[in-house]
């Protein structure tokens, strides 16, 4: 190993162990008590507003298992942005930014939430106009990893299809999760468990679907494959040596391609047009970019001066190749035409709650075209061997609901295993109404693809200076409609109507706004309020 590599090493485990800082630039921001900062972290939306002191984050090293963007903004017009990862903390009165890269630097724009990210959208990260597969937007979405997990195969999958057929669920864009190729850089079917894949995904597009496959970057060492991208350069190195470097991810270790090559990025997207030649695939759920993954100390890059989140952004810019795609981890990339979604939740009632502020979070940091997880949480421990009176059904019940008037929904676990005849059916009809919602929906993804707005709004945004900065239960879908779902077990809740419009709810009765109003919600019922004026 060269003798530079060994003291820059050094150098980046003795500044780990003694805390040592080599920041170019440090921002403190205030919090007053008539400003709020929202930004960073995706996965930190349920404490934005940023009003409790929290630990140093560091955008170049964690993600909390989602996006994050080098952005902050505030609702009195002010914002920064830095090309570079840079490190946040909160204190009790002020949110410290510290960069080693660049300088930091507040920027004015207007007074306004509003204001303040149409800016930054239009000067960091514009919308280019292109949108993603418009059935994102007008169907559901199931995704087969709960049901199956690491057991994806043909017949299984051709009967979640035809449950959610014999359910009357709406069709709509399906995928098919981990483990169903042979091993991880290889990309055929495991023939043992898929004997047919083309007569398969033929099927269920005459059934109406559209089909994905999970995919990731990483490569099972010494596979064939392994070889040859090896023998081609096409895999990421270890630091100061000329051979493939073994990453530590949560399926095991394994190489890795190295997209910053370009030569690697038109192999690998060779290889999935190819799978669409063979198999009429629609596209791909690009998982496992985390920035955790790739820390440029340890590992040479095509790009010498590729940083971890580098090649989070190398995997991210190669679903613009496919209009169907989905994203969990991210970095920048704001107004492209990606489909990201939300961590992996718990079967929690917290997770409920938190489903609404980090869609905001989503929105807020260039990501109009978000998808709240999975229906219930994607953490499949939970659904394991589950039966319909192990648990609380009312929180899938409300989990559906929270979804069913966001950009996109998610079904995972099947709602017709585990739910009485009566949740099912109140689960269904949150499908249906987001069908019934999907041209609205995707008029304001057009929008957003020209304008930059997110589709899901913080309340602060369309209505500034109504007191609404720190309300997180209640969002506005577009500029039209206010959605107020329940989110905890409760059958009640208040909702704040803002003041200049009159308010129609789901039932049809009206409400005079700049008031707030306490509800009754049965766990059948989903308020939202169209705006009149």
């Amino acid at each position: 190993m060269r003798i530079q590599s060994i003291l820059s090493l050094f150098l980046f485990f003795l500044t780990i162990h003694l805390g040592f800082s080599q920041s170019k630039s440090t921002v403190e921001l205030q919090i007053g008590q008539d400003e709020y900062w929202w930004g960073g972290v995706v996965a930190q939306g349920s404490t934005m507003p940023f009003l409790k002191p929290a630990k140093e984050f560091d955008l170049a090293r964690e993600n909390w298992n989602n996006q994050v963007v080098p952005l902050f903004v505030s609702n009195k017009g002010r914002f920064i942005w830095s090309e570079k990862p840079f490190k946040f903390k909160v204190t009790t009165d002020k949110i410290i930014l510290q960069s080693e890269y660049e300088e930091l630097k507040v920027q004015q724009s207007g007074a306004t939430l509003k204001s303040a990210y149409l800016a930054a959208s239009a000067k960091y990260f514009p919308a280019n106009g292109v949108l993603p597969a418009e059935e994102f937007f007008t169907k559901p979405q199931y995704n087969t990893w709960i049901e199956l997990m690491y057991n994806q195969n043909q017949d299984d999958i051709l009967k979640y299809a035809q449950d959610i057929l014999d359910n009357n669920f709406p069709t709509g864009v399906l995928m098919i999760d981990d483990n169903w190729q042979r091993y991880y850089g290889n990309f055929d079917f495991r023939a043992e468990k898929f004997p047919d894949p083309k007569g398969m995904v033929q099927k269920l597009h005459a059934q109406g679907f559209k089909v994905m496959l999970w995919v990731c970057p990483f490569v099972s060492p010494d596979s064939p494959e392994y070889r040859e991208l090896a023998k081609k350069g096409y895999l990421i190195k270890k630091k100061g040596i000329n051979e493939p470097a073994i990453l530590n991810w949560w399926n095991g270790q394994s190489a890795c391609y190295d997209l910053t090559n370009p030569d690697a990025f038109k192999h690998f997207v060779g290889i999935l047009k190819k799978m669409q030649a063979d198999y009429g695939i629609d596209g791909f759920k690009f998982d496992a970019g985390d920035n955790a993954f790739y820390n440029e100390n340890l590992i040479d890059s095509y790009n010498k001066k590729a940083l971890a989140v580098d090649h989070t952004l190398a995997w991210e810019k190669v679903g613009l190749e496919f209009p169907f795609n989905e994203y969990r981890a991210g970095w920048k990339m704001g107004g492209q035409p990606l489909v990201e979604r939300l961590g992996d939740k718990t079967y929690s009632w917290n997770s409920v709650r938190i489903l609404i502020p980090d869609m905001i979070a989503a929105g807020l940091l260039g990501y109009a075209y978000t998808c709240p997880d999975m229906i219930g949480g994607g953490e499949f421990t939970t659904f394991l061997n589950l039966k319909s009176d192990d648990f609380d059904q009312s929180l899938i019940v409300r989990s559906a609901q929270v979804h069913a008037l966001m950009p996109m929904m998610q079904y995972s676990v099947a709602p017709w295993r585990i739910l009485s005849k009566e949740n099912l059916e109140i689960v269904r009809q949150c499908a249906v109404l987001h069908e019934k919602f999907g041209s609205y929906i995707l008029e304001n993804a057009r929008q957003a693809s020209k304008t930059g707005d997110p589709i899901l709004r913080h309340m602060e945004y369309e209505f500034p200076d109504q007191n609404f900065a720190t309300v997180t239960d209640q969002f506005m879908l577009g500029d039209k409609y206010l959605v107020a779902p329940v989110v905890d077990d409760k059958l009640e809740r208040e909702v704040k109507l803002p003041k200049g419009y009159r308010w129609k709810d789901d039932l049809g009765k009206v409400y005079k706004g700049g008031k707030t109003y306490k509800l009754d919600v049965p766990l059948s019922r989903l308020p939202y309020f169209e705006k009149i004026k």
